[in-house]
C-alpha cells in the first residue's frame, strides 16, 4: 500500500491553516483520510480566542479518532460528533454564534474490506480512481454556484450565505451543518486509489485550467503529491496580471493526501 501526505502553508510566515491525517488501523483492515481546509479569518475577528489552526487541530484530531474507534458509525455523524466536541472545548470562552467563528471545509474518506465511504463538505475534492484508471470527482460546488457578488473576496463570503441555505456550508460549531455534507459510499472493489485536496492545490484544475481532474491524479500518482503543488507555486507566480487569480490570495495553502488501497 502507497500513501503520501503533503501539505505546505501559502506564506511560510503563517502558520498553515490546513490538517491532514491518514490513519491505518492496527487491523490492517482498512484506512481513513481526513484534510480540513481552514477558514481565514478576516480581519475585524471572528469572536473567538482560538485560531483557525487551534480549531483545525481539535476538529481533525475527533475525526481522526472517530473515523477509525467507530466504523461502523456513518461519516456524517462522526463529523457531527465532532463539531459538537470541537465546539464544547471552547464554548465557555468564546461567540460562537459569530458568523465567522472558526471553520474548515472538510473531507473525509474510510475504507473497509467491503467499502469505501466519503463526505465532502465546501470546496475542498476527493477524487477516485477505478480499477480500470476512472477518475470520479467528488465535489460540493454549492461555493462556485454562488453570484460573484455575494462573496466579498475568494472563499470568504458574507454572512448572508455562509451557513445559510441557499448558500454554502462549512464545519463551524453548528453540528447539524454535517447532514449538508455530499456522502455516500461505493463497494470496496471499484475504487483503487484515491486522493483528497484542498482548494490550494485543486488551484491547479479550478483556477489555472492546466488540466482536469484525471490529469491531476495522474501527476500525483506518478510525479507525487509535492509536484502537483510545486506546479501551483510556479502558475500562481507566473501569473503577474492576475488572469487567473483575480481577487485571490498569490498563495494558499495546499495539502494532498493520496492511497492506494
Amino acid at each position: 500500500m502507497r500513501t503520501e501526505v503533503v501539505s505546505e502553508p501559502g506564506d511560510p510566515t503563517h502558520p498553515n491553516e490546513d490538517f491532514a491525517s491518514l490513519a491505518l488501523p492496527a487491523s490492517g483492515q482498512g484506512g481513513t483520510v481526513v484534510v480540513l481546509d481552514g477558514v481565514t479569518p478576516p480581519k475585524d475577528g471572528t469572536g473567538c480566542l482560538h485560531s483557525v489552526p487551534w480549531y483545525c487541530a481539535r476538529l481533525g484530531g475527533a475525526l481522526t479518532e472517530l473515523t477509525v474507534s467507530l466504523p461502523d458509525v456513518p461519516l456524517a455523524e462522526a463529523l457531527a460528533s465532532a463539531i459538537a466536541r470541537t465546539a464544547e472545548s471552547h464554548a465557555q470562552t468564546c461567540d460562537l454564534s459569530h458568523p465567522r467563528t472558526p471553520q474548515a471545509t472538510v473531507v473525509l474518506a474510510r475504507w473497509s474490506p467491503r467499502t469505501v465511504e466519503y463526505l465532502v463538505l465546501s470546496d475542498s475534492a476527493l477524487l477516485l480512481e477505478s480499477p480500470d484508471a476512472t477518475i470520479t470527482p467528488l465535489l460540493d460546488d454549492r461555493l462556485s454556484r454562488l453570484p460573484r457578488t455575494s462573496l466579498t473576496t475568494d472563499a470568504i463570503a458574507d454572512a448572508t450565505v455562509r451557513n445559510k441555505e441557499g448558500g454554502f456550508y462549512t464545519a463551524a460549531a453548528d453540528p447539524t451543518v454535517a447532514a449538508r455534507a455530499v456522502t455516500g459510499a461505493l463497494p470496496r472493489h471499484e475504487v483503487r486509489s484515491l486522493a483528497a485536496l484542498t482548494d490550494g492545490a485543486t488551484r491547479w484544475v479550478e483556477k489555472f485550467a492546466a488540466g482536469n481532474w484525471a490529469d491531476c491524479f495522474d501527476l500525483v500518482r506518478k510525479e507525487g503529491a509535492g509536484e502537483l503543488v510545486a506546479r501551483v507555486r510556479a502558475l500562481e507566480l507566473a501569473d503577474t496580471e492576475r488572469v487567473h487569480l483575480r481577487g485571490s490570495k498569490t498563495h494558499d495553502d495546499a495539502t494532498v493526501v493520496y492511497a492506494e488501497l
